[in-house]
């Protein structure tokens, strides 16, 4: 069986945002960049299905401009056999990124295809679920546990919810997206680094693949979130009580 992993190049989380001057989007010039920590988790999961000798290939995809293939060597180094760069100048919505996977999909032919439940750039949580429902594939959304029955064909998949733990089952293949919980992503040690340079990496267009990359949203403007108020020591109480009664109004 043949893992396809989505993943994506984004604003390190351990990076301050600064917003643009002219408050068009987020200042990515000169920032440190690396793969979404979802994304890492997805590919994870891939490379531990393959070691346990129920996948033979991961395929790491990514989207983006040029530099996009940083993000491609890394998940080569980690582990994954080869990558797919479908380069695109402008910046990728959910249902643009979901459409260029299905088609993916129909030239790779893989039997499971995990990406992260969301990129901590835009927190969409929107392209697992749109490709599934474009491939009419089931889908496991938010798994903490995957586990996969190769001569059954079926993925069990324990997903996180208001109420507990939820246990699906599903007929592969299937579309899985991965949450916090599910592992703990590996380093890429100096000699995978070095081998990732060698491992090969293919190139597509959007118009080669026939998806027409549009958008129908507009930013229209990118602002800080409001600087917090410093915190009040209160003598008392009663002074608390009031101050949540008469200035916070919450009771």
């Amino acid at each position: 069986m043949k893992i396809m992993v989505a993943v994506k190049r984004v604003v390190d989380y351990a990076v301050k945002i600064r917003i643009k001057p002219d408050k068009s989007g987020v200042e990515t010039q000169n920032v440190k960049m690396s793969m979404n920590p979802f994304c890492e988790i997805a590919l994870e999961e891939a490379l531990k299905i393959k070691e346990s000798g129920l996948a033979k290939e991961v395929v790491a995809v990514t989207m983006g401009p040029s530099n996009c293939v940083d993000t491609l060597r890394t998940g080569l180094a980690m582990g994954a056999d080869r990558g797919i760069h479908v380069e695109a100048a402008r910046d990728l919505v959910p249902l643009s990124v979901a459409k260029v996977l299905k088609k993916l999909v129909e030239v790779e032919n893989p039997g499971l295809l995990i990406l992260g439940n969301r990129a901590i750039d835009d927190d969409c949580n929107q392209t697992g679920q749109m490709i599934a429902a474009l491939l009419g594939w089931p889908q496991g959304t938010f798994a903490s546990k995957v586990v996969l029955d190769k001569e059954k064909q079926v993925a069990t998949v324990d997903r996180e919810v208001d109420g507990g733990l939820e246990t699906l089952c599903l007929d592969l293949p299937a579309v899985i997206t991965t949450d916090l919980r599910l592992n703990q992503p590996r380093y890429a040690t100096l000699p995978n680094i070095m081998k990732a340079k060698s491992k090969p990496i293919k190139k597509y267009t959007p118009e080669e693949l026939n998806v027409e990359i549009k958008s129908d949203l507009e930013v229209v403007q990118v602002t800080e979130p409001p600087k917090r108020k410093a915190g009040v020591i209160l003598s008392s109480v009663d002074e608390l009580i009031d101050k949540l009664k008469n200035e916070a109004h919450v009771i």
